[in-house]
C-alpha cells in the first residue's frame, strides 16, 4: 500500500517503464489483432487503457489533461508516445496536487468506499490487467514480448536457457 505520494509515484514510474516497453513493441499491423472475431483489437485495448488514465484520475480528484480523440484507435507510435506523455504528466500532477494526507482520504470508487491510495493502486492494476491482454495479442500477432516481471520466451532464449514449460 502507498503511504506517501512519493511511494505511489515510484511505483507508477516503475510500472510505466514496463508498459512503455510493451507499447514500443507494437506495430501498426499488430493493432488489428483480435481476441476473437467480435472482440476488441489489440489497438483498441491499448488505446483504451492509455486514454482512460486521465479520466480515471480526474474522476478521483487529480487534474490531468484529457487525451483527445479517445474513440479513434491510433497508429502504434501514437499510442506509445501518448502513454509516455501521460505517464510523465501523471507523476507531475500527483506530486503537485496531492499530499500524503490526501492518499488517506476515503471516497466512493465504483460503489465502494476506498482510500485514495487504494483507488490509485486500482489504476495500476487496471493497466497491468490490460497489459496482460496486450501480451497475448502481441504473441498472436507474431511480435516479440518484452520482459515484464521476468523473462519472456525470447528473454529466456537470449539467456541461453530453455523457457519453462
Amino acid at each position: 500500500m502507498y503511504r506517501t505520494v512519493e511511494d505511489f509515484i515510484a511505483e507508477w514510474k516503475n510500472e510505466a517503464v514496463l508498459t512503455q516497453k510493451m507499447l514500443d513493441g507494437l506495430t501498426d499491423e499488430s493493432l488489428l489483432q483480435q481476441v476473437y472475431p467480435e472482440g476488441r483489437t489489440l489497438g483498441r485495448i491499448a488505446w483504451h487503457f492509455v486514454t482512460n488514465i486521465p479520466d480515471y484520475l480526474t474522476e478521483f480528484g487529480v487534474t490531468v489533461a484529457k487525451v483527445p480523440n479517445q474513440n479513434e484507435v491510433s497508429f502504434a507510435k501514437e499510442i506509445a508516445d501518448t502513454f509516455h506523455a501521460v505517464s510523465i504528466e501523471v507523476a507531475e500532477a500527483l506530486h503537485e496536487q496531492w499530499t500524503d494526507d490526501t492518499l488517506k482520504q476515503i471516497q466512493n470508487a465504483f460503489g465502494r468506499m476506498e482510500s485514495n491510495a487504494t483507488i490509485f493502486m486500482g489504476l495500476i492494476k487496471h493497466i497491468v490487467h490490460h497489459r496482460g491482454q496486450v501480451t497475448v495479442l502481441m504473441r498472436q500477432a507474431g511480435l516479440p514480448i518484452p520482459a515484464v516481471y521476468g523473462p519472456s520466451k525470447e528473454g529466456w532464449t537470449r539467456l541461453g536457457v530453455m523457457p519453462p514449460l
